[in-house]
Parts: C-alpha cells; sequence; structure tokens
C-alpha cells in the first residue's frame, strides 16, 4: 500500500470514529480502532483486548486511542522512506 492510500484510507477512518465517539456511539468508535489496526503491519499492530461489555468501552477507547495513532505515525514514517 502506498503512502497515499494509507493516508486516505486512515483519514476515512479516522473521520469514522470521530463521528461515532461524537455521538456517543462508543461502541462503533471502538470497532473502528480494531480496524485501524487491522491496517497496520504485524509488527506495529497492537495486542487489543477483547471488549467483554459496555462499561469497557470508553476506558477502552481512552487507552488505544493514542496509541494506535502512535503506531500510524510510525507506519507512515516507513512509507515515507520508501
Amino acid at each position: 500500500m502506498s503512502l497515499h492510500e494509507f493516508d486516505a484510507l486512515i483519514e476515512r477512518m479516522q473521520l469514522a470514529f470521530e463521528y461515532a465517539a461524537n455521538l456517543g456511539q462508543y461502541t462503533e468508535a471502538a470497532k473502528v480502532l480494531y480496524q485501524m489496526n487491522d491496517q497496520l503491519p504485524d509488527d506495529l499492530q497492537l495486542s487489543l483486548e477483547e471488549l467483554e461489555n459496555e462499561n469497557a468501552v470508553r476506558p477502552f477507547i481512552s487507552e488505544y486511542q493514542y496509541k494506535i495513532r502512535s503506531a500510524i505515525i510510525e507506519y507512515r514514517q516507513r512509507l515515507m522512506n520508501f
């Protein structure tokens, strides 16, 4: 995947994440985080815990949204160097 393709995909996913989170649809926002993580190469993917119930969704988002963004930035840097 090229940097341009990756950026376009992640941008759409980021918009979907923000839209869901802003509407209070935290389960949908968490699903988008899983999808974003799946777009990363294996060595950058986070080992995400499974959501067991609704009460775990907001803490999950708080914990992982910035970690996934950091991994995305690292992958973008790799793609720029190719």
